[in-house]
């Protein structure tokens, strides 16, 4: 069994369905040791229009308040925030910015944008051939993983076939392997954790990054990840860990990285689908 969850979302983020404290709670209540709160940080003119922006001192002052009440020895709750790359110098400060002033414990980097458009949205995909859409996703990725502000995980690796109109919606290794093993080479340069992120509605997988991803990527040495349900409300919280946990053993992973504060702690995979 996994034990933390570092991907969710509360009703500080526009598109959450539930108070912070209730997403808290429930991660506790379903026995994880480390539960990790990502809020949107959507900071470019078209996503702010696209979906509002997030109260940042609001948050984070809260956030800080939770911590003092529930953090003991068996939990530990981690305060951080979901960063939307996209390439604007503007934006880069923005993030830096934040980072100065609250300190996040830590940041999940995402794309959700690809040339100017949001890549879970029907529109975008609209004139495009899946090797077209997917390749122009996937060097935007290979971009963040270089982004000049603080961040930890690189998040939902394939994120694009969550709502894709293909047949088969899948984001194979194979079909992009030059792309993959570009970014792949560079989290691990980097120093950077990959997440495993349980949300992949739509995409033909169980979760995202794909097995096939994440074997190249043990394959070439990365041994860094983290696991998110990305949930936004409690039901989903923690979901599909089980099913994570067992793929990841069995290509050869022994633990899950959790990074608080700069700290990166290393959490064994409990036994699990055996």
């Amino acid at each position: 069994m996994i034990v933390s969850d570092m991907h969710t979302h509360s009703t500080f983020s526009t598109d959450g369905r539930a108070p912070l404290d209730e997403m808290i709670s429930t991660g506790k209540s379903l026995g994880l040791k480390y539960y990790g709160v990502s809020e949107h940080f959507d900071l470019d003119e078209y996503s702010i229009k696209l979906y509002g922006t997030i109260d940042e001192a609001a948050y984070f002052l809260r956030a800080r308040e939770l911590q003092q009440i529930l953090n003991d020895g068996d939990f530990t709750f981690i305060a951080g925030g979901e960063f939307n790359y996209v390439t604007d110098e503007e934006v880069f400060e923005k993030f830096h910015r934040i980072n100065e002033l609250y300190k996040p414990d830590f940041a999940v980097n995402s794309i959700h944008i690809v040339d100017g458009e949001e890549c879970f949205r029907r529109e975008y995909f609209s004139g495009k051939s899946k090797a077209y859409a997917y390749s122009r996703y996937l060097e935007q990725v290979l971009k963040s993983v270089d982004a000049p502000y603080k961040f930890d995980i690189i998040g939902h690796l394939g994120y694009v076939s969550r709502n894709a109109p293909y047949d088969d919606p899948m984001i194979y290794y194979e079909e992009f392997s030059d792309l993959y093993d570009a970014i792949l080479k560079r989290i691990i340069d980097r120093n950077i954790i990959l997440e495993v992120n349980s949300q992949s509605r739509g995409a033909g997988c169980d979760f995202l990054p794909n097995v096939d991803v994440l074997s190249r990527y043990y394959e070439l040495g990365g041994r860094t990840i983290s696991f998110g349900s990305d949930a936004h409300f409690p039901s989903r919280v923690a979901e599909k860990r089980d099913v994570v946990c067992a793929a990841l053993k069995k290509i050869g992973f022994t633990h899950i990285t959790v990074p608080n504060k700069g700290e990166r702690i290393k959490v064994p995979l409990a036994s699990c689908g055996e």
